[in-house]
């Protein structure tokens, strides 16, 4: 199984990128926010892949980050959501967006997705209601859990003084810890979680 993935980029399509990793070419289907997210032809990306596997086909999903994925995940087990329209939902919204829609039952929201009528917007949301709050708060306790000086706990510190609520900035910057790892440094930190707060 292929969890993640760190190479350069060496090509892209709509849905799609080629990542390098030491000479090979993996093939990884994406949603628009991800590829947006990878920059250009040449850059070193980390990759978060889900493989899926079914009778005609085999293909790696790459995500920016491990909610993303994670929510790829509670998405393609609701009746009806494919990987497509999954990737659909996450190219319409962000992770935080997608929360806010399921915990505040707004299928509007979901149904902006291509490929998402009504119908599936409300089971999206009425299954995803309980689960919905679970995920940021989760990635938020882990960081407040933190001990007082370290680097998580300071950038959560930052994104606060800068303004974002304090469950927006413990999610940002664990999202943040997901991607660079649990050694990464304030800067790159704080870095990162603006983009994943302000996204």
């Amino acid at each position: 199984m292929i969890a993640k993935l760190t190479g350069l980029l060496d090509d892209t399509g709509p849905d799609w990128a080629i990542i390098d990793v030491n000479g090979v070419g993996y093939l990884v289907h994406c949603s628009a926010r991800t590829l947006d997210r990878f920059g250009i032809r040449g850059d070193r990306v980390v990759v978060h892949t889900e493989m899926q596997v079914s009778e005609t086909d085999q293909r790696l999903i790459g995500f920016g980050s491990a909610a993303e994925r994670d929510w790829f995940r509670l998405l393609t087990a609701i009746q009806g959501v494919g990987s497509k329209v999954a990737l659909a939902i996450l190219s319409a919204l962000t992770t935080d967006e997608l929360q806010r829609a399921c915990a505040g039952g707004d299928a509007a929201m979901v149904a902006r997705a291509n490929g998402v009528g009504p119908k599936l917007a409300s089971r999206i949301v009425n299954e995803l209601k309980d689960k919905a709050g679970a995920l940021p708060n989760a990635a938020g306790i882990a960081v407040a859990a933190a001990p007082a000086g370290s680097a998580s706990a300071d950038a959560v510190s930052a994104l606060q003084n800068l303004g974002f609520k304090p469950v927006v900035a413990s999610a940002a910057v664990a999202q943040a810890i997901g991607e660079l790892g649990d050694g990464a440094g304030l800067n790159d930190l704080v870095r990162v979680a603006l983009k994943r707060a302000a996204g």
